[in-house]
């Protein structure tokens, strides 16, 4: 006969009431590594590894949320995330943790294969990618972040040297709410038109000498070259609203340049 005594449920404290009366905006799992498939606009897909940020609102009235069920719910799910897969992962968090807004960001390292401009050979060119996710009472909006490297060429340097001007490496970051499917090579395509020159992971002797020039010959402030980028983003039908940042590594200083355009294309 058996003296094993049986157990009594284990309490769940997250459901028990907290006193504070303090809502709480985000809570939830943050920098959790997860194995992602991302389609690409040459038809192809892209096996990366994904850092995930999850978080839901937790009403004033609950004690603690399930951190669990984050995990669970990446699981569950299809590897192959996308833009339009996406808001599956969000909604079902929401509605798994009985949340009436919630928020996810995926981190992902995105690769393009670009052929230099002369030789054409062709190597891969990594960009950092984010898909930023929200639903509140019921609607979904979905934020595409690119962080473009590009070469950038001060005018003034070119102006007053005899010879030469100073060039840097740039990053230009487009983060942008779209209301409608767009590539994320379609983005990057669009910043690297507004730069000195843009940036390829392997160059022979020609195509360097190619981008040397094209630099020289276009040269852009930090200032252009958010001004002229956000001026293609409003002609984008695709983007209801954005922000345009550029840091310039400065080759002859030891701070950077920075510059900063934000628009809500929806406000007139």
């Amino acid at each position: 006969m058996s003296h094993i005594k049986p157990q009594s449920p284990i309490e769940d404290v997250q459901n028990t009431a907290d006193v504070r009366h303090l809502a709480i905006d985000k809570v939830g799992i943050k920098a959790i590594r997860h194995p992602v498939v991302v389609k690409d606009k040459s038809g192809g897909e892209q096996h990366t590894v994904a850092v995930f940020n999850m978080y839901v609102h937790l009403p004033q009235h609950f004690k603690g949320t399930h951190m669990s069920r984050f995990v669970e719910i990446l699981n569950m799910n299809e590897k192959a995330i996308s833009v339009e897969s996406f808001e599956t992962i969000l909604r079902e968090m929401v509605t798994r943790l009985e949340a009436e807004s919630g928020h996810v960001e995926m981190t992902f390292p995105y690769f393009v294969n670009k052929a230099a401009p002369i030789s054409g050979v062709k190597s891969l060119l990594d960009y950092e990618v984010t898909f930023i996710g929200e639903i509140h009472q019921g609607k979904y909006d979905i934020t595409v972040k690119v962080l473009v490297p590009v070469t950038s060429l001060c005018p003034c340097s070119k102006k007053i040297s005899n010879y030469g001007a100073h060039n840097q490496r740039s990053h230009v970051t487009v983060t942008a709410l779209i209301n409608d499917f767009i590539w994320i090579e379609d983005i990057i395509d669009l910043v690297e038109k507004q730069a000195s020159c843009e940036l390829y992971g392997l160059l022979k002797r020609p195509d360097e000498k190619f981008v040397t020039e094209r630099a020289y010959d276009n040269p852009k402030f930090v200032e252009d070259m958010v001004r002229d980028v956000a001026a293609q983003l409003n002609a984008e039908k695709r983007i209801d609203a954005y922000t345009v940042e550029s840091e310039n590594f400065e080759s002859i200083h030891n701070h950077s340049a920075y510059a900063l355009i934000e628009k809500d294309k929806r406000k007139k």
